[in-house]
């Protein structure tokens, strides 16, 4: 791997039924960018950051600090970190 990726954040609640992560930001996260959720053990996927919502708001951008809901293309679980693709 070429640098060290930095975590903009991490996975806080998962709801499966609509495949939703809740996910805390520690950086800022733009519709568009791709993302790489990973578990412990380094296993994940990437995807696009796409249909995120503030509040049950539709938003474009997350901010640091900010707990945002993010449509989710596999399953994911408490505690995964989300890095910048």
């Amino acid at each position: 791997m070429v640098g060290e990726r930095k975590s903009i954040g991490e996975v806080a609640h998962f709801f499966d039924r609509i495949s939703v992560a809740v996910i805390k930001l520690s950086a800022s996260l733009k519709e568009g960018e791709t993302i790489r959720f990973e578990d412990a053990q380094g296993n994940g996927f990437e995807q696009s950051a796409s249909s995120m919502q503030l509040d049950r708001a539709s938003i474009k951008e997350g901010k640091k600090g900010q707990s945002i809901g993010l449509r989710v293309e596999q399953p994911v679980r408490e505690g995964f970190r989300v890095y910048r693709g």
